[in-house]
Order: C-alpha cells, then structure tokens, then sequence
C-alpha cells in the first residue's frame, strides 16, 4: 500500500468548467461595464467644466454705462450660435412711421451698415397683429434674433429691429406696447414727414400704381433707377379740396398722439426732412443705436422731385385752399429741397 494513500474529498465539488467560464466571464463584462460608466461621467465633467471655462474665458463683456444697461443685450438665438460674439451687446430698436414718409429708403441706409439689421415691416401681415398675444410672440421671437430675413446680417449685429407702422396695431394695443418695449428695452425711432401734403400727394400716387402698374405691369413702392422715377412721377394725383384740411389736420394730430403716447421710452423723433437738409442726422441715428458711425448709403432713387406745381392736378384749387391757413407752409415745399 502507499503510505499516503489518497482518499476522495468529502466537500463540495467544483462546478463544471463551462459553467465556472461563464461566471468569469460575467464578472469581467460587470467590470467593464462599471469602467466605462466612470469614465464617461468623467468625460461630460471635463466637458462641462471646458465649456464653462470657455464661456468665462469668452465673455468678457466690453463695459457699458449703467444708464444704457437695459437696453443692451445678450441675446441666444435657438436657430443659429452667435459664436465668438455670444458677448457682444446687441441693441434692440423700432423704427415707427407712415407709409410714404421716407421709412422704407431710411431702413435701406441703416441695413448699409455692417453691424445693423432692419427686417422691415414684420406686422404688414395681419395674423401677426390679430391681438396683443400675438404682437408679443412676433416680437419675441424677432428680439431673440431668430428672425430671418434678407437683411439679416451675420452673428455680429449689434443693431436689432424692424419697421412698424402705425396703422399696422401699434396705436390699437398702445398701452401694453409701451409696457413691452419699456420691459425689453427697445430704442424707438420715430420717422414722420413734416410737410404732410407732399405725403399726401406720395400716398395717392401710389395708390394710382397698385391697380396701373405702370412699370411693365408690376407695381413698386419703391425704385432704384431714375427712368423708373420719372415714368412714375408722370401721374398727377387730383386732391379732394373739401377734405384737404381736415385730412392734413387728423394726419398731424395722428402722429402727436402717438408720441405723447409713448414719451416714456428711450426714443429719438426723426423727419424725414431732416435727413435730407442735415448730414449728421445719420450719424446722430447711429450714435442712438451704438453702433459705430459710418457713412450710409441706399440705392432707392427719389420719385417726386419736381417743385408741388408739376406734381397735383388741382394744383390752383390746392393752392387757394390752403393759402391763409396754418398749413401754408407746406405750399412752399422749400423744407424739403436739399
């Protein structure tokens, strides 16, 4: 016999090679598991702390007088990153006019400028104007920069804003308005015509157009070559004399009511007379948007530039009514020539 004689274990035995494999190679994907987990909470840590490091390292906002504090803005548009100028103050603005008083050929100098946008008149479209919900949410979504339009610049714009005319809602809902803008922080620039019978006479002109449509069959408001201009300078309008002063009178006192209905925000009044006579109305204008100033330029071309005489039908009748009234002044249109 050997003297060591082996004897069975009395324990449990072992499980079966597959079986033990398995569990192994369980425990590792387990393992495996739990690393990759750790290291991806990690990684979205570092993330989060780059991108946060990056945001400070980025916004080192340029410092603003605290009088101009609430309207200058860091607006994050949702469709688009406005990149390295995420810090760059824009400035939100509302030009508010009449039709024919020179807003559409204003709205095109201000879109010459590098660091402006006008997106012109947003709420000709009436399902944007139907009540003051409405109004807000279009103005929300156009101040949160995710309005786009032609005259949309890149993300560097430090100018904001759209045309707004009067009979388009603004004096329907001017309370709450005035509430938002003063809220939001909007400049106002208010665009009116002082001589409001060349206006006039502009108004129906271009009425006469929209049904005769005279260039080539397509009606324009607007032009940009002097042969356009003078085949529509041709028509001469015949005004109303019986209505002609009351008319005249509703328009100005249309326009004081506005401007006494917003004197409470930060605003700049503006005729259209004096862009043409002084040269540093623009620059002034830029100087209200903080942008840096530079020369303006458009390429509409002027449609009624002849003497009040060449430009009316009536012109006697126009003349012998307004003669002796307070409105006489504007018979001599001399506020207008350059």
């Amino acid at each position: 016999m050997h003297p060591y004689p082996l004897k069975g274990s009395k324990g449990a035995s072992l499980p079966p090679r597959p079986t033990l494999v398995f569990l192994i190679a369980l425990f590792g994907l387990y393992v495996c598991y739990l690393s990759f987990n750790q290291i991806r909470m990690e990684s979205k840590h570092v993330e989060e702390n780059g991108a946060q490091e990056q945001d400070e390292h980025v916004c080192t906002r340029p410092y603003v007088p605290s009088e101009e504090l609430p309207y200058v803005h860091f607006p994050k548009p949702k469709g688009y990153s406005r990149a390295e100028c995420s810090c760059n103050p824009v400035r939100f603005f509302v030009i508010v006019s009449m039709q024919r008083s020179g807003s559409g050929w204003f709205e095109t100098l201000l879109n010459s400028h590098p660091n402006i946008s006008s997106n012109g008149e947003i709420f000709n479209r009436v399902d944007r104007r139907q009540n003051i919900s409405s109004i807000v949410q279009t103005l929300d979504k156009l101040y949160d920069l995710d309005w786009l339009t032609s005259a949309a610049k890149n993300e560097c714009t430090a100018a904001f804003g759209f045309k707004w005319m009067l009979n388009q809602g603004f004096m329907d809902h001017h309370d709450d308005i005035l509430s938002y803008l003063n809220k939001k922080g909007v400049s106002v620039i208010f665009l009116f015509r002082k001589n409001t019978l060349r206006r006039l006479i502009s108004v129906l002109a271009n009425n006469y157009d929209r049904d005769a449509k005279q260039l080539n069959g397509t009606h324009k408001s607007h032009v940009h070559s002097e042969e356009e201009a003078e085949i529509l300078a041709k028509f001469k309008p015949e005004l109303d004399v019986s209505t002609l002063v009351s008319n005249i009178r509703d328009v100005e006192k249309y326009m004081g009511d506005c401007l006494d209905s917003f004197n409470t925000t930060r605003r700049m009044i503006l005729y259209y007379e004096d862009i043409i006579r002084n040269r540093n109305a623009l620059f002034q204008v830029q100087e209200f948007l903080g942008v840096p100033v530079r020369k303006l330029v458009s390429r509409q071309v002027k449609i009624h530039t002849r003497p009040l005489p060449d430009l009316v039908r009536n012109w006697e009748d126009v003349n012998s009514r307004l003669n002796g009234t307070e409105y006489a002044r504007f018979l001599d249109g001399a506020d207008y020539v350059k």
